[in-house]
């Protein structure tokens, strides 16, 4: 499976499956990221560490170990 942290600059993929447990799964679908939501990939920094997104209409950061636990299509 693909993850988000897998992603080029400027692509647009779905939300297969979060792999994370607990309190962290629990924040990410919090911040709006669920199955099947549409993410676009904005930005990615020089060393990969955070990882910009647009989801739902808004902009998002993630650090490259919560986007690991996202897996897309």
């Amino acid at each position: 499976m693909k993850t988000l942290r897998e992603v080029d600059c400027g692509q647009t993929v779905k939300v297969k499956k979060l792999t994370g447990e607990g309190p962290v799964k629990r924040r990410i679908m919090d911040m709006g990221i669920t199955k099947g939501v549409d993410v676009f990939v904005r930005k990615v920094a020089p060393l990969g560490d955070p990882v910009e997104v647009t989801v739902r209409g808004y902009e998002l950061s993630l650090r490259k170990a919560d986007a690991e636990m996202i897996e897309v299509e």
